[in-house]
Parts: C-alpha cells; sequence; structure tokens
C-alpha cells in the first residue's frame, strides 16, 4: 500500500519538466509520409540558411591509427588503412563541435555536408567522423572490429578525437560540442558519457538527433523494411527503375534536387508506402553486409571470407558480399558479435548486451545531464514500443519531439535547425 501511495504522490506531484512536443497544426514540415519525408529530407525551400560549400575553409586530412594493418588487410583496402576526416575552419577562435554520422555512414555523406554547413554558418569549427560501423573506420581506426558494442565504439571514436586534438594543435577552439544522427546519436552519448571520467573534452553541448533508444528493436525496424528476400529474382528495382524513367520523360529533364520524390510522389508514377520501406530498407541491408563482410575479414573468422583466401586487387569481392547480404543485422549479431562480446568481455544473453548497448545503459547519466538534448520525431520508424516513453521520462524538456518527418527527413527544416542552434548557444 505503501508503494502505490508513493507512485500515486509521484505521478500527481512531479515536478520534472515535461518534453517540447509540437502540435502537428503548428510545425510547418511539409511531409507527412515518414518513408517520403526519409527519402525527401527537406525542400529546398524551406531549410535554413546555409553558406554555400566554396564559402567554407575545409580540407580533409587523415591518420594513421593501426599501421600494423597495412600489411595484414587485403591489396583491396588499401585506400583505408589511413582515416580520413573533414575540418571545417573559422577565421578565428571558435567553438568546435564533432559530428557523428549514421549508421555505416562516411564522414563525407550528405547529411553530414549538410549538417557541417548547419553549424559553420553559426561560427563552429566543424569536424566530421565516420561511423564507427563504417568500412573505413572498422579498418583503419577500431582496435577490435567489430562495432555494435556501444562502449567500444565510443573508446575508438575518443582515440580517433584525441589524435584529431593532437594534429590539429595550431586550431584556436573556445569549447567543445558533440552532435551525432542516428546510430552517431546514441554514439555521442557514450562519448559524452566516456569523458565524463577521462575530461579531454568537457563537452558543454551534446546533441543527439533521432537516436536509436534500444538499438536491437530500431535495426530489426529497419530490416523487416525489406519485405522480400534480396536475391528473390524479383523484378523490384527493375520496376521502380522504370517508374522514375517514365518520371523524367514526360518532365524533358532530369533534376535531382531535394524536391525530386515529392514531385515525383504527386505523379502517377508514384511508389507505394510498401516500395518505399523497401527501398529504405534496402538501403540499410546493404550496411549491414557491409559491416559483416569486413568485420569478418579484418577478424579472419571465415564465415564470409575463408581464412586463408588470398585477396589481391584484381579479386572481385562481389561473391563474398553476396553471401554477406544474407546476414542481416540478427545474423551479425549471432554469429559475430555476441560470440565476440561473450569472449572479450565476459558476456552473457542476448537481452544484456541490448540492455548493455542502448541508451537504457545511460539512463541515469541523461537524466542527469543538462548539456545533452534530444530531438526526435513521432513518427520516426526505428522507434518501438516504449522508446518515446523512455525519452519522455529521462530526457524532460531537453527532448524536442516534432510530429513528423520520419528517419532524419526533417534535419534541415528551418525550426529544427533554429531550435538545434539555439540548445547549442545555451
Amino acid at each position: 500500500m505503501l508503494r502505490l501511495y508513493a507512485l500515486l504522490a509521484g505521478l500527481l506531484f512531479s515536478t520534472a519538466p515535461l518534453a517540447t512536443a509540437f502540435d502537428p497544426s503548428d510545425y510547418g514540415y511539409p511531409l507527412t509520409n515518414p518513408f517520403e519525408a526519409t527519402l525527401a529530407n527537406t525542400p529546398a525551400h524551406l531549410q535554413a540558411p546555409m553558406p554555400a560549400i566554396d564559402a567554407i575553409d575545409q580540407g580533409d586530412y587523415s591518420l594513421r591509427l593501426r599501421p600494423e594493418r597495412e600489411h595484414s588487410l587485403p591489396d583491396n583496402f588499401w585506400p583505408v588503412t589511413s582515416l580520413q576526416y573533414r575540418l571545417a575552419r573559422q577565421s578565428g577562435p571558435a567553438p568546435l563541435i564533432f559530428v557523428i554520422a549514421g549508421t555505416g555512414s562516411r564522414y563525407d555523406n550528405g547529411t553530414m555536408e549538410s549538417l557541417k554547413r548547419v553549424f559553420y554558418g553559426a561560427g563552429y569549427h566543424v569536424v566530421q567522423l565516420s561511423s564507427p560501423t563504417s568500412y573505413d573506420f572498422m579498418a583503419a581506426a577500431s582496435r577490435l572490429a567489430t562495432p555494435g558494442y556501444s562502449a567500444e565504439d565510443a573508446r575508438d571514436l575518443y582515440r580517433v578525437m584525441q589524435a584529431i586534438r593532437a594534429q590539429q594543435a595550431d586550431l584556436a577552439v573556445t569549447e567543445f560540442h558533440l552532435a551525432g544522427y542516428s546510430l552517431g546519436a546514441l554514439n555521442a552519448a557514450f562519448v559524452s558519457h566516456l569523458d565524463e571520467r577521462l575530461g579531454q573534452f568537457a563537452f558543454k553541448r551534446v546533441l543527439m538527433l533521432n537516436p536509436p533508444v534500444n538499438l536491437s528493436t530500431s535495426v530489426r525496424n529497419l530490416d523487416r523494411l525489406v519485405q522480400t528476400r534480396v536475391d528473390t529474382g524479383d523484378n523490384f528495382y527493375e520496376q521502380v527503375l522504370e517508374r522514375v524513367t517514365r518520371f523524367f520523360q514526360e518532365r524533358g529533364q532530369i533534376d535531382l534536387d531535394e524536391a525530386l520524390l515529392v514531385e515525383f510522389q504527386r505523379s502517377d508514377h508514384r511508389l507505394s508506402d510498401e516500395q518505399l520501406a523497401m527501398l529504405i530498407g534496402s538501403v540499410f541491408r546493404l550496411a549491414v553486409a557491409d559491416i559483416a563482410f569486413t568485420s569478418d575479414l579484418i577478424n579472419r573468422r571465415g564465415l564470409i571470407t575463408p581464412r586463408d583466401a588470398r585477396l589481391t586487387i584484381g579479386t572481385s569481392l562481389e561473391p563474398f558480399f553476396r553471401q554477406a547480404l544474407w546476414c542481416d543485422f540478427d545474423c551479425y549479431m549471432t554469429k559475430q558479435l555476441v560470440p565476440w562480446w561473450r569472449e572479450r568481455f565476459d558476456g552473457g544473453s542476448l537481452t544484456q548486451l541490448t540492455d548493455q548497448v542502448s541508451l537504457y545503459a545511460l539512463e541515469d547519466y541523461l537524466r542527469e545531464q543538462t548539456k545533452i538534448a534530444v530531438m526526435h520525431n513521432a513518427d520516426d520508424f526505428i522507434l518501438g514500443p516504449g522508446d518515446l516513453g523512455f525519452l519522455r521520462r529521462t530526457m524532460g524538456d531537453r527532448l524536442t519531439l516534432y510530429p513528423r518527418g520520419g528517419h532524419c527527413g526533417n534535419l534541415l527544416y528551418r525550426d529544427n535547425v533554429n531550435h538545434m542552434l539555439e540548445f547549442l548557444r545555451g
């Protein structure tokens, strides 16, 4: 009875601040279909102002972090024996923000370039980092090349960030910030937690954009979007290409811009929700195949590439990659991540691993740290039952919840950008 009374009292008299949520009628982002929003992003006329790329003082740099792999990796991997990153410099002293890419993505993908323009335009030095799940990071920076164990991924990222700071010692930095989108947002939370102990950066603000809450739930949701087997022989992709081709023929030109999908979806050739979901899921499946193939190859596990296989520049990797495509994220976890975790970290059940790699592991830290904020969308399909409840009770008013936008589709929408910069500026 006392426990019940305490629970009721907590619900009735709690002073915890509430998440900032927007009424759908007051939020001007136009795409109401989460799959369309994810693929189309923000129409150009609704994006926040950003500097042009040629107005940014930037350059690509490389780090030799795993020289021992330069001779152990196949010749095909020579471009990624050094880790590349991109730095955009302000003309004088300024805050620096590290930005971490999403699943399987390199530092220079489109979303990273857009976020760089947003933060650079607001006066930040910007460092763009590849995801720990990208093949270049796995080959050139990861100690164990088995991504998915969030604490270890954070340690790899932290070493990279320290090496960048040493390499760019002449850069005048007033304070450090951290941001990430999708899986990169989850990575940012674990990096921030690690920095509390190591104290190299003392991040002033940490911004998490559309993070997974339960990593296992999110990747299974993405895997389910692939509703047909990869090698069925189904002509799904040919059908999509044929529709897009007819659309461009009717327009009389090929104009690939942010508004393409919006216009395409208003035409007679529009794709169904199932087809849009298949496209998104296929991109994720390709990323997972890359992770499974690269981790197996670097660690010589023999699951996809035979241990004694000699790969040269002339070796076709297609047969191995086709085999990797059969392996979804559950397969990667079961065959590579879980056995590795049990051997190295004395791990137990899959449920225990899920708890350790998800935001659940940082619940107390996230609740206490006012320097961390989350921005998310209510219709993001990577979320599962209870995920938004977790974010609401953990983040309070540091959760900004938009009614639509899919998965990262509204990152460049002017209201979203304003909220990002307001948080970073305190």
